[in-house]
């Protein structure tokens, strides 16, 4: 189910009033409810997948309670101490090693070959073909024709946390097979993130919830500003950048610009606005889900960026993959070769594509300089974070940063590397002074993306633009903004248009 469909907005009312009138007083029952209504939201879109994701977290379950089993704690007494009170490894507890890191890689195992099964499957058959082609050998291809699950990327990456979490000790196992199901399925965030910690949010589940006026409130302006951004901007900036990208040499270079630039509108728009609809959501059920988006396009370099873009994903990385590959703890060649390995891995992590493994080269590329110039770390805060309007530095910065980010997305919304090269090329030719061959309406969008960037940069201290205008505004203007969003949203609504991020 999509979070732009009307059908959604009778069934997220409807589970709300349910919610809190009906299943609140029980803690199981609520969490029998979340998961019934999460696999109806999930089998919405295909029901054939409900096992999948049934499955994935019934062998996830089923290894953290054999970590559990199998953990030190459990089993203190078959360890041995020496007079210097430091723990001798018996035999005994290397089998309970080896045991436990038998039932890590099960998980693991199993939730990246369903990945890759599903996702890269063709991909690696097709790379294998052309290769053996390329050496003046004969291959015949051979793929499936296979629907990816939708979310899968992000359901599996959320059960890897709950068993690497258990098995590092960071968190007990759940013996409840009800709350670590809906954890898994939990709706809001299950098929486009925030991809969610089991740490963070499997514990919510066994908490009793008061329901919290404020909190439901912010939750409301939460989701509508995320379906402003989904449905107003990237939406409508689609469009124009799907002229734009269709059949690009035959385009003059001022489409193909603002084809790019409201490329870079359209999927912040569309991912976060569907994070802000997620988070939003999960307020208004009394669950508090981690911020994915930090204003990224107010970043003054590269490593900025990436602390505020799909921030789940990129610390899932940082923690998952990278610290453990030794970080930057090592020397500078083995910390480079860690700082590639994580931009190649998140860029194919988006898909069984070689322009998204570009993509994630061309941030590497961009990010190093900074890291071996120690430059990596130097804007941690907001910018201008005591001023209204950032230096002419700063605005250099944030414009060389966005140009950049840009001329990366092109890749990643080319069909082929072939396609990306011709739209770079064409990109950079004189026509780009020439009016744009584009309907009226792309004017009036460029007025919206203003908007909304004015809105962002005057919200940015926030977990989101309009967070906290329901405080320092007069009530009329206040309410003057939401009417004026709720109409964009009603007026400028297209065709229901799936979240990009669905293909991930």
């Amino acid at each position: 189910m999509l979070f732009n469909l009307y059908e959604y907005l009778i069934f997220l009312p409807t589970v709300f009033l349910l919610y809190w009138y009906v299943f609140s007083k029980n803690l199981q029952a609520r969490n029998i409810f979340l998961l019934a209504v999460s696999y109806v939201f999930y089998g919405w879109w295909d029901w054939r997948f409900l096992g999948l994701i049934a499955f994935s977290s019934l062998i996830d379950y089923w290894c953290g309670l054999r970590l559990a089993v199998n953990s030190p704690d459990s089993n203190r007494e078959q360890y041995a101490v020496d007079p210097a009170n430091r723990q001798l490894p018996t035999a005994r507890s290397k089998s309970l090693f080896k045991s436990r890191e038998l039932y890590l890689w099960i998980s693991l195992t199993f939730n990246l070959g369903l990945l890759g099964f599903f996702k890269y499957f063709n991909f690696f058959i097709d790379s294998t073909i052309q290769a053996i082609n390329a050496l003046g050998f004969q291959a015949n291809s051979y793929t499936l024709q296979l629907i990816l699950p939708v979310g899968i990327s992000f359901y599996t990456f959320q059960t890897m946390s709950y068993t690497i979490d258990v098995y590092r000790g960071k968190m007990k196992a759940t013996k409840d097979p009800v709350a670590f199901f809906a954890y898994v399925s939990f709706f809001p965030q299950l098929v486009a993130g925030p991809i969610e910690r089991a740490t963070n949010l499997l514990p919510q589940f066994f908490k009793k919830k008061v329901f919290d006026y404020s909190l439901a409130m912010d939750g409301m302006r939460q989701i509508l500003w995320g379906l402003f951004m989904k449905v107003v901007i990237a939406d409508n900036c689609a469009v124009f950048v799907n002229q734009a990208f269709t059949n690009p040499e035959s385009q003059p270079a001022s489409n193909l610009l603002i084809g790019a630039v409201f490329f870079s509108f359209q999927i912040y728009g569309d991912f976060g606005g569907y994070s802000n609809i997620a988070i939003g959501t999960g307020k208004l059920l009394g669950f508090n889900l981690m911020q994915n988006f930090a204003f990224p396009y107010f970043s003054r370099d590269i490593a900025e960026f990436w602390r505020r873009w799909h921030i789940s994903l990129s610390t899932w990385f940082r923690d998952y993959v990278y610290i453990p590959l030794g970080g930057s703890k090592g020397s500078k060649s083995q910390s480079l070769r860690n700082i590639f390995i994580i931009f190649l891995v998140s860029g194919f992590w988006h898909g069984a594509n070689w322009t998204f493994i570009i993509w994630g080269g061309i941030h590497a590329a961009l990010f190093i300089p900074l890291y071996l110039f120690g430059k990596n770390r130097v804007n941690i805060g907001i910018v201008a974070q005591n001023r209204t309007f950032p230096s002419l530095y700063e605005l250099g910065q944030l414009l060389v940063t966005f140009s950049l980010v840009t001329v990366g997305w092109i890749f990643f919304r080319s069909p082929d590397l072939a396609s990306a090269g011709v739209y770079i090329q064409n990109l950079f030719e004189a026509s780009i002074l020439q009016k744009p061959q584009m309907d009226i309406r792309v004017y009036l969008f460029i007025i919206w993306a203003l908007i909304f960037t004015l809105l962002e940069w005057r919200g940015r201290r926030e977990e989101f633009a309009i967070q906290k205008m329901a405080f320092t505004k007069p009530a009329l203007i206040r309410y003057s903004l939401y009417y004026g969003l709720v109409m964009a949203v009603f007026l400028f609504a297209r065709k229901e248009q799936e979240f990009i991020y669905f293909q991930f």
